[in-house]
């Protein structure tokens, strides 16, 4: 039998521009055939167990020819798979979307198309650029920079004038000195306010503007690359009153999220609401031990415990998970007071209408470990925690004599498909913070980025414990006022706003 092939458009590149049903199909494919312009928050977006393919193509560079692509798309359908193929924008837009599915409509594969938001219209968006406007023009046209048959195809730029509309040039960066020239040659008055777009929507995104005769010497002045839209009308020169993405908290930065993937997405959605692009990089995954009989053996005897200690959301999730599984009496639990670590392991305890009876001023393991020192005397102490857990904890336990049982509930490796690209953009510069919640995330990004040069990186921590983590790969150091999201999201927004005045953030 057959599979399924989706031809999905991926939008320009910031991940909200994703279409619902897009989304939908990243999460049940079997295969994700991308390309080089889909945005890294969006491939962020596939499950880390999906196989992926990539056949990225550059300007000037298609490592894997279009007729391979074509075939690679018949061979996975052949064989059963759900393949989504990823693409840029909107596939039928100058996307050789139609191409693609050729061979597949051939063969009798079946396929289905979904639209994606195209560059010609939200980069410009983005840019604070609108395509049309009642006061100057009524019309937007759409033009490819190059063509399949001939790259040097004449175009028609006596008529694109005469149609005095919103001229959109997409895959034109090279091709920028002759359709300007073009134009100018078409009749266009040459003090027509044009712009070129780079790497638009994404946190990189910069505007050159100019004139229909100056643009290409100021994108020269400028070193512009691909990808990149140009944009020729009156409604260019709105841009200075209708520019909004920059000027976000957090607009024009780029931050790593290194938090496991089932936690991350609340402050991935807090950085994006403040205007940052976010790259996922869940370098730790948790991993259940399982099966677990040293927690069903002191579970089995719960009533000899006083206190219950959680040293992380995931071991709230895993512990709960467990007890539902085992058809543990949750109300079993009724004399053990709950202690957690900090307001995160606090706040999964309380959606599941579990409040701690402890909780220390300051979220690291020795803190934990001196209040319980202090509260548990003579009691028989829980901990249900990673298996590499802080011996800071149980250091303090142990000096006060207290008795306990330090049980692994799950462990952690290390790895991500899109470590690479990370490490990438690290090296280049290109990454404002990263956000660390543990020290093990700051372990899990080493060992998953490899040996180099840490000393640029800019580590936005949580708390005190995982800063001297970050310290002893010599990052640079910045601790959120308080042990939460929400604070180091804010702490973020205030280097940026520093960085934007020229104080500098360190």
């Amino acid at each position: 039998m057959s599979g399924k092939v989706y031809l999905v458009g991926a939008g320009p590149s910031d991940a909200g521009l994703l279409t619902l049903k897009g989304y939908e199909l990243l999460q049940t494919a079997d295969v994700v055939v991308y390309d080089a312009l889909v945005g890294g928050e969006v491939l962020g977006l596939i499950p880390p167990e999906t196989r992926r393919v990539d056949v990225g193509k550059h300007a000037g560079s298609h490592p894997v020819p279009q007729e391979e692509i074509n075939r690679i798309l018949l061979r996975e359908a052949l064989e059963g798979h759900t393949v989504v193929r990823l693409k840029g924008g909107d596939p039928f837009l100058f996307g050789r979307g139609g191409e693609e599915l050729e061979l597949l409509a051939e063969r009798g594969v079946p396929f289905e198309v979904v639209p994606g938001v195209t560059s010609a219209v939200a980069v410009p968006a983005y840019a604070g650029i609108p395509v049309t406007h009642r006061d100057c023009c009524s019309s937007v046209h759409i033009i490819t920079g190059h063509t399949k048959k001939s790259p040097g195809a004449r175009t028609d730029y006596r008529a694109l004038v005469r149609l005095g509309g919103t001229l959109v040039f997409l895959m034109g960066v090279a091709a920028l000195e002759e359709l300007c020239a073009g134009l100018l040659g078409g009749g266009i008055d040459p003090a027509t306010p044009a712009a070129i777009l780079e790497r638009g929507t994404t946190a990189r995104q910069r505007r050159i503007s100019g004139t229909v005769e100056t643009l290409p010497q100021k994108a020269r002045e400028a070193e512009v690359g691909t990808p990149a839209v140009i944009v020729v009308g009156e409604v260019c020169a709105l841009a200075e009153r209708f520019s909004w993405a920059e000027k976000r908290p957090l607009g024009g930065r780029r931050v790593i999220v290194t938090r496991p993937r089932k936690l991350a997405s609340r402050m991935t959605a807090k950085l994006r609401a403040l205007g940052a692009e976010v790259l996922e990089l869940p370098s730790i995954v948790t991993e259940p031990v399982a099966p677990n009989p040293a927690l069903d053996e002191a579970l089995a005897r719960i009533g000899e415990y006083g206190w219950l200690v959680f040293t992380s959301p995931t071991g709230v999730r895993v512990f709960l998970e467990h007890l539902r599984e085992t058809r543990f009496d949750l109300r079993r639990l009724g004399g053990v007071r709950l202690a957690a670590i900090g307001p995160s392991t606090a706040g999964a305890l309380e959606e599941r209408g579990l409040l701690p009876a402890l909780l220390p001023e300051r979220a690291y393991a020795a803190a934990l470990g001196a209040a319980l020192a202090e509260r548990a005397a003579g009691e028989r102490v829980l901990i249900c925690r990673a298996r590499q857990g802080s011996p800071e904890l149980t250091r303090a336990l142990d000096a006060a004599g207290i008795s306990y049982d330090d049980l692994p509930l799950y462990e952690t490796r290390y790895a991500h498909p899109d470590a690479k690209r990370a490490a990438e953009l690290l090296d280049a510069g290109e990454i404002d913070y990263v956000a660390f919640m543990s020290a093990s995330t700051v372990r899990g990004f080493v060992e998953t980025l490899g040996k180099r040069d840490y000393r640029e990186v800019r580590a936005v921590c949580i708390g005190e414990s995982t800063a001297a983590a970050a310290r002893e790969y010599g990052m640079k150091i910045e601790i959120a006022g308080e042990p939460s999201i929400d604070a180091m999201a804010d702490r973020m927004a205030e280097l940026s706003e520093k960085e934007r005045k020229g104080y500098g953030a360190y």
